[in-house]
């Protein structure tokens, strides 16, 4: 059998703060994970925008999720690379973020102002037509708006996994190996007879 290998230490592959802005950016849709009241885990797709370091995203205020978020703020948001629209720059960072964060609701019309727009430009930045419909369309007394603010991000940078992999990156550019990958990993090769790495 196989032993482990240094890549499986994803914690060193993390993100630049300019490479979190291109992919949150530019990919059009994560899905939002919360906890129903059973402590079951739950996760729906949505378009986002990233705006002011937040994960803003909106959806009927009638839905289960908004329910469950007010009784319990903590939620998950997943982004990935996958959600960049067809013949994006093939320069933006592949890979995927999972920010750990608390939800907050807005039903002002200053947030429904500068947001309804901003979500549908982003998924129709060509027609403006198409835009400014679904502008209208997402203007409905039930709408809320959600945003996340993030208090932990875990990062999975694809194009520094694979430099690493063909040896093509140097260890300055590799991420601080996290307790997930410098002790717990350890401990569980322990566990089954292997060597520490």
């Amino acid at each position: 059998m196989a032993q482990t290998q240094d890549h499986e230490m994803v914690s060193i592959y993390p993100f630049s703060d300019e490479e979190v802005d291109q992919l949150m950016n530019q990919s059009n849709e994560c899905v939002l994970m919360w906890a129903t009241k059973d402590g079951w885990p739950v996760g729906v797709t949505h378009a986002f925008v990233w705006h002011d370091g937040k994960i803003w995203l909106t959806f009927g205020s009638h839905r289960h999720r908004t329910t469950a978020i007010r009784r319990d703020p903590r939620v998950s948001v997943n982004v990935s690379s996958a959600g960049y629209p067809p013949r994006s720059d093939k320069d933006l960072p592949g890979g995927a973020i999972t920010f750990k964060g608390r939800g907050e609701f807005f039903d002002d019309d200053e947030s429904k102002g500068w947001f309804y727009p901003a979500l549908a430009n982003k998924l129709s930045p060509t027609d403006p037509s198409a835009a400014k419909f679904f502008t209208s369309f997402l203007d409905s007394p039930l709408r809320t708006i959600l945003a996340i603010t993030p208090e932990k991000l875990i990062m999975y940078n694809a194009r520094n996994a694979n430099r690493h992999v063909a040896g093509t990156i140097s260890e300055e550019e590799l991420g601080e190996r996290l307790p997930s990958d410098a002790v717990r990993m350890n401990a569980e090769r322990a566990r089954r007879g292997l060597d520490p790495i």
